[in-house]
């Protein structure tokens, strides 16, 4: 995610804080699904604690979004 950014350097904290959380929300995403798929998941995995980590980091990612939507609209509209 951070490399849509590559050419330009964000110039605010927040906007930096929110590309941080979005792609750590990302990676986590990943591996959590993983860890559903049949050829990954152990007799152990608790899908339903999986579906739980899943639900919170797609909230993230959509939190990260949010934010940066409203920062850059903040900050072309100044």
């Amino acid at each position: 995610f951070s490399s849509c950014f590559a050419l330009q350097k964000p110039k605010s904290e927040l906007v930096r804080t929110s590309l941080r959380l979005l792609t750590s929300s990302a990676y986590r995403l990943q591996s959590e699904c993983r860890k559903a798929l049949p050829v990954e998941s152990s007799p152990s995995t608790d899908i339903q604690l999986v579906t739980q980590q899943v639900i919170q980091c797609a909230y993230d990612i959509a939190k990260a979004a949010k934010q940066l939507v409203t920062i850059t609209t903040k900050e072309n509209n100044n």
